[in-house]
């Protein structure tokens, strides 16, 4: 059983902040590479960020750098996104998703989490 969970969604205002974390298990979170997705309403699912199986690579997608930030605690079989200054346009479904090592594009990724939702509005 692989699953991948995602939890901290929820309703903040512009300018706030959300930790979402990605509890995994069934399998070893040492070998994988997680990333964060996102579907807003009426677009395809895109990547926002993504952190290699040892930590040392991470990406952001232009949107979110300087704002989020991507990390991962193997001990405790979570990776987290931190959410900072949150904008209406980060209003989406947030997945995570695991795939070997390295980081992939949404068609690319093995395992997926059902999501979370994230709506930043006043």
């Amino acid at each position: 059983q692989l699953q991948l969970v995602e939890s901290g969604g929820g309703l903040v205002q512009p300018g706030g902040s959300l930790r979402l974390s990605c509890a995994v298990s069934g399998f070893n979170l040492n070998y994988y590479a997680i990333g964060w997705f996102r579907q807003a309403p009426g677009k395809e699912r895109e990547g926002v960020s993504c952190i290699s199986s040892s930590g040392g690579s991470t990406n952001y997608a232009d949107s979110v750098k300087g704002r989020f930030t991507i990390s991962r605690d193997n001990a405790k079989n979570t990776v987290y996104l931190q959410m900072n200054s949150l904008k209406p346009e980060d209003t989406a479904v947030y997945y995570c998703a695991a795939k070997g090592y390295y980081c992939s594009g949404p068609n690319g990724m093995d395992y997926w989490g059902k999501g979370t939702l994230v709506t930043v509005s006043s």
